[in-house]
């Protein structure tokens, strides 16, 4: 059996070209299916989020750290 077979007949040139071709459409594939499972998980978490009662929405925040109140008076300030 030979190392290179050419069951198609095509020139060296052409082999390399559909070579080169086969690749760069497997690396389009791979790159379309990490894409379509992100997107799949992101439809996910916001399937949850639509699941979950209106009152979990207009909570507060658990952990307040973004407003943070100074109990400081204003004469002491400046």
């Amino acid at each position: 059996m030979s190392e290179h077979e050419n069951i198609l007949e095509l020139s060296e040139k052409s082999r390399l070209s559909a070579d080169i071709t086969l690749l760069m459409l497997k690396g389009a594939g791979y790159a379309a299916a990490f894409c379509l499972a992100v997107w799949l998980i992101i439809a996910v978490i916001a399937l949850i989020g639509k699941a979950l009662p209106d009152e979990s929405r207009d909570r507060p925040d658990p952990i307040n750290r973004s407003s943070v109140i100074i109990d400081m008076p204003i004469d002491r300030i400046a």
